[in-house]
């Protein structure tokens, strides 16, 4: 089976304890959903999936000649062992990822869009980068040149995935002993927060041992609310943008910066960091956690009702894409893609309250007026 057919067989579980999070949240007066930000990290989420499969036979196929031409041992992938060190090795790698995409801009460029959600819930465990495949395959070369096979190698880079939707999460709690070893809630949060405090903490997927033991490990402090989102705020619905936006950056104090150390150093430097000469050119607002305000642009009904049907008929689109996608032509591949990529920009347009969907709106409730005769 593919992965993408595995994603496929989550969703409707991913979907059923979404609304059990939101129904214990309204339940105890702490609902931490909105509609426009759930709709945009899920459809994210889709939008990653959808370049999943174009990227994945770059992603596994420079992983599997690495396997084949340079691994020191051919592992059995028949062995409980290999299996389990494999998972523990994934996750250590994974750590390394997760750490230099939040202390280098190149890597923060395609991270972001994890930590773009100003809400912290299980929707945003779904809100995933579509250019992660850039250069994230490197960190994990050391498992290829160990002999770890690569069937086993996608196995438990899906199961470290998984993992990580449940921690997404502000109705659990504190878990004592288990806070002190894994990834959880609690530790995740603290991740996911732009205070001081707590800023780059927290990197590991499954265990967060690693952060004990290199030093990044933070504790969530009651007396400190987390604050979500990033530093640099999006402020958009849109999906493309969402996707680009720090490539943009980059791109554009790269090209005005006068020396060239910097023009490549802007790409190296740890995220915020900027030339001098760009910096005066080109200011921005220093961050003030005081100022902090969550996008949120008004909604009017019809707006959302047609932001949630057209969603839900992208989301059973794209399961039908992605559990054909092995025997659909490139064509027909390129062409589904484009075509759930275009409708969910109309979902963030809808979600926006931009004059396009005001318009979209009205002509809704036109229609729907005249077929009742109203």
């Amino acid at each position: 089976m593919e992965a993408a057919q595995v994603i496929v067989l989550a969703t409707p579980v991913f979907l059923l304890l979404i609304a059990v999070e939101y129904a214990v949240g309204v339940a105890r007066g702490r609902n931490t959903y909105r509609l426009n930000d759930a709709l945009n990290s899920i459809g994210l989420g889709i939008l990653s999936q959808l370049t999943g499969v174009f990227t994945k036979l770059m992603t596994v196929g420079i992983y599997t000649v690495v396997h084949r031409h340079a691994a020191l041992r051919a592992l059995p992938a028949d062995a409980w062992w290999v299996w389990v060190g494999a998972l523990l090795l994934y996750d250590f790698c994974y750590y390394w990822n997760h750490r230099l995409g939040h202390e280098c801009a190149l890597f923060w460029a395609a991270h972001v869009v994890h930590h773009q959600s100003e809400d912290y819930n299980l929707s945003t465990a779904l809100r995933q980068t579509s250019t992660g495949w850039i250069a994230g395959w490197i960190f994990y070369l050391p498992m290829a040149v160990l002999g770890v096979p690569p069937v086993v190698f996608a196995t438990v880079a899906l199961i470290d995935l998984l993992y990580q939707f449940w921690v997404h999460t502000q109705q659990v709690g504190r878990l004592g002993w288990f806070d002190r070893v894994f990834c959880s809630p609690s530790n995740h949060r603290v991740h996911h927060a732009v205070n001081d405090r707590y800023l780059d903490r927290n990197y590991g997927g499954i265990l967060v041992l690693w952060d004990r033991l290199f030093g990044t490990f933070q504790e969530e402090d009651e007396r400190e609310p987390c604050v979500y989102g990033t530093r640099s705020p999006l402020r958009s619905w849109n999906p493309i943008r969402a996707n680009l936006q720090v490539y943009a950056e980059l791109v554009r104090d790269s090209w005005h910066t006068a020396r060239w150390s910097d023009k490549l150093r802007v790409w190296l430097k740890p995220p915020g960091w900027r030339p001098a000469d760009v910096a005066a050119r080109f200011p921005k607002p220093a961050f003030d956690l005081r100022q902090v305000t969550r996008y949120d642009p008004p909604m009017g009904r019809g707006a959302q009702w047609a932001a949630a049907v057209l969603f839900l008929l992208l989301l059973g689109a794209t399961a039908w894409w992605l559990w054909q996608a092995h025997a659909l032509s490139p064509g027909a591949l390129a062409g589904g893609a484009l075509a759930i990529t275009a409708g969910l920009w109309v979902v963030g347009q809808l979600c926006s309250g931009t004059p396009a969907a005001s318009g979209s709106e009205a002509a809704s409730q036109a229609a729907g007026a005249a077929a009742s005769g109203r």
